[in-house]
């Protein structure tokens, strides 16, 4: 008997939850759109919002980009040892490079910095999380207040942004560095056979996906964990695993998905 009671609740259970997840997502991109319009607004750039945002830019980027860089150099250095032996070993050492520059800077590279800036962020979900005591300050989601957004969230969000950038872009740098020195050493006369190695993956079609990835990937990382964080529905949620975590995830993976569907299909 009460099994029969349980069951018409199950419907209405799933219908609320997808509702409530079709309800985040909606305000997720409503977000997003508001932090694209703010970004382009001469507003924005006033001198006061330029030292917010400075000081943003040195604590998520310039603070942990010696050692953020140092720990993916290592872990590259490991990864293009283990590629050129395992290439030499089966006699494809003139694919190795390739497969370097393809793996490490086109695709791994990207998505470490992306979700390495993601997790310092603190993925701020709940609303006490939230910097500078903005939770106090936002109180009605679906009526977000632009000159609070403007002036607690919007620094934050382009810090965030910026820093998938730039790491990304000079740990890409490093790694191909480090490339070179794996498979050629300190000798100058490899730099015309690895620089057309390089070219030719870097093509312009290869060039543009990557910078589009590295701008979704920072666009991503910046307002999904944020609209998370300001999401009412979510909040209120009692689920263990938060889902703006999930929600950033699904974002990367599907941003990686399409961009290897154009890339490679």
């Amino acid at each position: 008997m009460p099994a029969s009671l349980t069951l018409p609740t199950a419907p209405r259970r799933l219908v609320a939850t997808l509702l409530r997840a079709l309800r985040s997502w909606a305000f997720m991109l409503h977000f997003g759109a508001l932090v694209l319009v703010l970004l382009l607004s001469p507003s924005s750039y006033t001198h006061t919002y330029r030292a917010a945002t400075a000081q943003r830019l040195v604590v998520s980027t310039w603070l942990v980009l010696p050692w953020f860089t140092a720990l993916s150099s290592l872990l590259s250095l490991v990864l293009i040892r283990i590629v050129v032996v395992t290439a030499l070993s089966y006699g494809l050492s003139q694919y190795a490079l390739q497969m370097v520059v393809r793996v490490l800077v086109l695709e791994l590279i990207p998505l470490s910095a992306a979700l390495f800036v993601a997790l310092r962020a603190g993925l701020a979900f709940n609303a006490g999380a939230l910097p500078d005591g903005a939770s106090a300050r936002v109180q009605r989601v679906r009526e977000l207040d632009l000159a609070q957004l403007h002036r607690n969230l919007l620094p934050r969000v382009l810090a965030d942004g910026f820093s998938v950038l730039a790491l990304a872009m000079f740990s890409g740098v490093i790694t191909l560095v480090l490339a070179y020195l794996v498979v050629y050493g300190l000798s100058p006369w490899g730099l015309p056979g690895f620089t057309r190695t390089v070219g030719q993956v870097f093509d312009l079609t290869m060039s543009l996906g990557f910078l589009l990835k590295v701008l979704l990937f920072s666009l991503a990382v910046a307002v999904v964990p944020m609209a998370a964080s300001l999401d009412a529905h979510w909040r209120a949620s009692s689920a263990t695993i938060q889902p703006g975590a999930v929600r950033l995830l699904v974002v990367l993976l599907i941003i990686e998905a399409a961009l290897l569907v154009v890339n490679y299909i």
